[in-house]
């Protein structure tokens, strides 16, 4: 069995555990203060591995932590915490991050869903817009970095306003011909994740991922509802519903970018993070209209603003009718 520090515990001669902050098959995230810069706050990422792994693989896995939270701790970018230690003791690895307080954004769209009101699409596409850019920056380093965990639980807003993406859980680096492999057991969190991730550590999973996993997180903050698990849509397009048709008050632009991040297909989806933003903010429209390739949910009819050959067409048509009607009239007199 993997060791649990317990309340109290001093890792790495440094720091003392103080509570659990978050759990799940990996091992926990605990808050502990730093005991050689009095008053720090840290998060313990515990990294636990199963046991019943062969000795190699199991070697294998710590060695990739190891590489991962060094090029973890180079990072530095404002929506993201800072990586500043990591050590193993025993059976078990650990990643020292800054704590990050506030509340995450699943707790957000909790409150708004009791209050039977949607979270402002502004507010979000702001958040949006500090979320896209840490994904850039992980995306776009040297060896870029795929999170294959973006969510709203994963995403904390801090008393500043500040957003950060705050777990690196799944964390996966690009190597040449895509031959990885990830620190931890598992695919995501299902409802967020693409279907290329199920298919291992050996798929081909690049920053696409990311992008249909922050579309999935915009969807389900504008809308108080999950998208729908990407292999029932698989097997039925239909069942994702239109953002509009359950929070009208999200504006037409915003929904064709988020239903482009949600593509099934990762060559359906914008082709990277920084073209997701402008779709979503309006920087650039081009893409949108001139998609060849729909996405799953556009098989199906939808309100889609028009582009100006569909707005001359429509002119024409009008012209036309006016004109029959017109001249129908005047034989009638």
């Amino acid at each position: 069995m993997s060791f649990q520090p317990t309340l109290g515990t001093v890792l790495h001669e440094r720091y003392q555990i103080e509570k659990i902050i978050g759990q799940g098959g990996y091992g926990c995230i605990y808050l502990a203060e730093d005991t050689r810069l009095a008053g720090r706050k840290c998060a313990v990422k515990q990294v636990s591995y199963d046991p019943t792994l062969p000795v190699d693989i199991l070697t294998e896995f710590r060695e990739q932590f190891m590489r991962e939270a060094t090029v973890l701790a180079r990072l530095d970018h404002p929506n993201l915490p800072k990586v500043s230690d990591f050590f193993s003791f025993k059976d078990t690895d650990f990643l020292v991050m800054d704590y990050v307080p506030g509340e995450d954004l699943r707790a957000l769209i909790a409150k708004a869903e009791s209050d039977k009101r949607f979270l402002r699409e502004s507010e979000v596409i702001n958040w949006a817009l500090q979320i896209g850019d840490a994904l850039a920056y992980l995306h776009g380093q040297d060896q870029p970095i795929v999170h294959r965990d973006i969510k709203p639980s994963n995403i904390k807003l801090t008393p500043s306003g500040l957003v950060k993406l705050v777990d690196f859980g799944l964390v996966k680096l690009l190597a040449p011909g895509e031959v990885t492999i990830t620190i931890l057991q598992g695919q995501g969190t299902a409802i967020y994740t693409p279907l290329e991730q199920y298919g291992g550590d050996s798929s081909h999973t690049d920053s696409r991922a990311d992008i249909y996993a922050f579309g999935g997180t915009l969807y389900h903050l504008l809308t108080n509802r999950p998208p729908v698990n990407v292999r029932d849509r698989f097997l039925n397009p239909k069942t994702l519903v239109m953002p509009r048709a359950l929070n009208p008050a999200i504006s037409p632009r915003v929904e064709d970018a988020i239903l482009w991040a949600l593509s099934l297909h990762p060559d359906d989806r914008p082709k990277n993070v920084r073209e997701f933003i402008k779709a979503l903010t309006g920087e650039s429209t081009d893409r949108l209209n001139q998609m060849t390739s729909k996405p799953a949910g556009f098989a199906y009819p939808r309100q889609t603003a028009l582009s100006q050959i569909d707005k001359r067409l429509l002119a024409a048509t009008g012209v036309l009718t006016f004109i029959s009607l017109l001249l129908t009239l005047i034989r009638n007199l």
